[in-house]
């Protein structure tokens, strides 16, 4: 399972409606190899789902995580910062052993 904050929550919602997005699009988050640490996060809208998908719905919002990922993802939160040390969406990930200093890749 993957659990979104409320600042994470309003951020997509803001998304979806800038840019146009449909109601049946919704967050694909997906581990890749690369990075600085070994491993990437990859964040995107999307509307289709696999048989290997894992669909979680966290207040309100759908998340689809491909089987690999989500070995790296069980009990991530999805938080969003717009503070002084950057604006964007981060990864609270219990199961990350490093992370780089951008937050963007990790290892297990």
């Amino acid at each position: 399972m993957i659990i979104v904050s409320d600042k994470a929550k309003e951020r997509i919602l803001e998304l979806k409606k800038e840019e146009g997005r449909t109601d049946n699009e919704n967050i694909r988050v997906s581990v890749k190899g690369g990075g600085c640490s070994g491993l990437m996060y990859d964040l995107n809208f999307d509307a289709q789902t696999t048989e290997t998908d894992h669909v979680f719905e966290d207040k309100g919002i759908k998340i689809i995580v491909d089987r690999k990922s989500l070995l790296y993802l069980a009990g991530t939160t999805l938080e969003f910062s717009d503070g002084l040390n950057g604006k964007g969406f981060q990864f609270i990930n219990p199961n990350a052993s490093r992370t780089c200093g951008c937050g963007e890749s990790f290892s297990v």
